[in-house]
């Protein structure tokens, strides 16, 4: 298609060797990698929260669990309307089937250049990139597009964000649920519209490389063509789309804020060689100056900014092709005394090094 991005044009020399029609053999080896057991995330009804206190306190428990056990989760009813998540994916479509060459243009939709991203130029290697394309868009700049529905469902979900955040906050006990409405306006929010166009070596590479979300959390409504995988028990597994849910999936700085507590997990987009697909995430995020701070002792992570997170996954992504994340910021005295009650060996402390762990992966230094 015209609208598609020029993938195999613009990165030959990563591509060499891998081109439609590549061996059969091969294929079938990697396809192997996609080919996971499907599962059902938590569903919560969130409507259960307008009911009496004991049906509020189990639908707040029913997100804490699986907040910590899953790090993901299906909410309906919602109080997005299922006619705006329509008119919401509409707009996508109307938006990513123009022209390539137009949606590359500066001050396309009136949004600064880099808003338009695709591929990963940072990529060395096949498992390094992504066949997607996306607009990146911080809340400040949705109002320029003159795009309502896009207004309207990037306003409608940062209030659902906010409601659940100030849950999760309040689960942990004695901290500052407050601190939220403080640091955590619209404003300092992003929503990214994605694409994933048919891939013709859907086998050689990602729809979006694994990765996690560098925010408190995010909400993802996604079309039915499925694709989205997650790590659940060392295990990827392949999420069911439901047509009535939005997706919610707790993002690195929630783990470090509740010192392990909540678990920012490891996904994925596999690519398809039948069809596009089409997802928007809202994420939800804090002012640069904001510090993150485990709220119990002893912190598994030591205390950083938002601004400084981000600077180091751009840093990390920049020079290896990987979001290293959370590692980053582990305390290491803690990370000692925890390898310790395991019998596990430790390395000095002057080699200043993280640990040798599999790392996560992203398409681009922003949250996603």
């Amino acid at each position: 298609m015209a609208s598609d991005p020029p993938y195999l044009d613009t990165y030959k020399t990563l591509f060499q060797g891998n081109t439609p029609g590549g061996s059969k053999a091969a294929k079938a080896k990697d396809n192997k990698l996609f080919m996971v057991e499907e599962c059902d995330l938590p569903l919560i009804d969130l409507s259960r929260l307008n009911l009496d206190r004991a049906e509020r306190d189990k639908c707040k428990r029913k997100i804490t669990d699986a907040s910590s056990n899953w790090g993901f989760f299906q909410v309906i009813n919602h109080g997005v309307p299922r006619q705006l998540l329509k008119s919401m994916q509409y707009e996508q479509m109307k938006v990513f089937h123009q022209p390539f060459y137009k949606k590359s243009e500066e001050n396309f939709l009136n949004l600064p250049a880099n808003s338009y991203r695709w591929g990963n130029p940072a990529a060395t290697c096949l498992r390094q990139f992504s066949w997607s394309e996306a607009f990146h868009i911080p809340l400040t700049d949705i109002s320029r597009m003159d795009e309502s529905t896009i207004e309207v469902f990037a306003t409608t979900v940062s209030v659902l964000a906010q409601s659940l955040a100030e849950i999760l906050a309040q689960n942990l006990g004695e901290v500052d649920a407050g601190f939220f409405q403080e640091n955590c306006s619209p404003s300092t929010s992003y929503l990214r519209m994605n694409r994933y166009p048919p891939c013709p070596i859907s086998s050689e590479v990602f729809g979006m490389m694994p990765h996690t979300d560098s925010d408190f959390l995010t909400i993802l409504y996604q079309d039915q063509v499925g694709g989205l995988q997650l790590v659940k028990d060392d295990r990827w597994f392949s999420v069911k789309p439901n047509p009535d849910a939005l997706i919610i999936n707790i993002g690195d700085l929630f783990q470090a804020w509740s010192n392990g507590v909540y678990k920012s997990v490891e996904h994925q987009v596999v690519a398809s060689e039948e069809g596009e697909r089409f997802s928007v995430a809202y994420f939800y995020c804090p002012s640069y100056n904001t510090v993150i701070q485990s709220y119990s002792k002893p912190a598994v992570y030591r205390t950083f900014s938002f601004k400084e997170y981000r600077q180091q996954v751009k840093t990390d992504v920049g020079s290896t092709g990987y979001k290293v994340g959370l590692p980053r910021k582990t305390n290491i005295i803690r990370k000692i005394q925890l390898a310790q009650r395991k019998g596990q060996l430790i390395y000095p402390l002057k080699t200043a090094q993280p640990p040798q762990t599999k790392q996560n992966s992203t398409n681009n230094p922003t949250p996603n």
